[in-house]
């Protein structure tokens, strides 16, 4: 999730007077950056987080101590239940085993031992008990372990897919999941694709316009990131 988005998941589904009655958001890191902040405070909506690094959690139950719609699950999500190390490099926390991460792409990241540590971790529908309406998802390249276990069928899902060079490493199991379960693109930032269920809204005429705009933006600034970081190399190298 991109920093100073927070609000606007919140703000377009008041816009299409959607009814909700439970929210989760998987990978929270701080909880006043969460992305349905305003569904747990302003509307007290039922809550699900789920978050497995120690100093998040922590900071999640302070945050949250007087809010009893809000349960807070500490694990990592993955494809088995057991334990798994993740790797946390400033605000990027991701599992080590992935392909790569943000932090691998955008930062030239490599992994330290020092940076890691091992977490519990459960597989998703141990976690979904059904009655998800709204799902967030951004887990630093792992969002996918989180789709492919879905119980619920959330009316709206936003999960992280981009940012400057980087590419979800399961992007294609994601779209091609989103196309199965009756999903369409709803729209997009710098960092997340937002779906919405088929049939549950109209998306208007200016939105299909925005989403395009976005989407046409998103693979110019990924192009020229890629371009710059290749010159740059270039130079170093000569």
């Amino acid at each position: 999730m991109r920093p100073g988005t927070e609000k606007e998941l919140y703000e377009k589904v008041i816009s299409k007077k959607l009814t909700i009655h439970h929210v989760c958001e998987v990978g929270v890191f701080l909880p006043e950056m969460s992305n349905i902040l305003d569904f747990i405070v302003k509307d007290r909506l039922r809550t699900t987080l789920v978050e497995p690094d120690t100093r998040s959690i922590a900071a999640i139950r302070d945050f949250f101590r007087d809010y009893s719609n809000v349960t807070l699950l500490p694990y990592a999500v993955y494809e088995f239940h057991g334990t798994l190390e993740l790797v946390q490099r400033n605000a990027s926390t991701f599992v080590s085993t992935l392909p790569y991460s943000p932090a691998q792409i955008n930062d030239n990241y490599a992994i330290r031992q020092e940076d890691t540590f091992t977490v519990e971790c459960r597989k998703f529908d141990e976690l979904d008990d059904g009655s998800i309406d709204l799902l967030s998802v951004d887990t630093e390249g792992s969002e996918w372990y989180v789709i492919r276990n879905l119980v619920s069928r959330p009316i709206v899902i936003s999960v992280e897919m981009q940012g400057k060079s980087y590419v979800n490493p399961f992007s294609r199991e994601i779209t091609a999941w989103m196309a199965k379960e009756g999903y369409e693109k709803w729209y997009m930032n710098k960092t997340d694709i937002v779906y919405y269920k088929r049939g549950a809204f109209s998306i208007t005429g200016g939105e299909k316009l925005q989403l395009s705009l976005m989407d046409a933006y998103v693979r110019f600034r990924r192009t020229r990131k890629r371009f710059t970081k290749f010159f740059s190399g270039r130079r170093k190298a000569a």
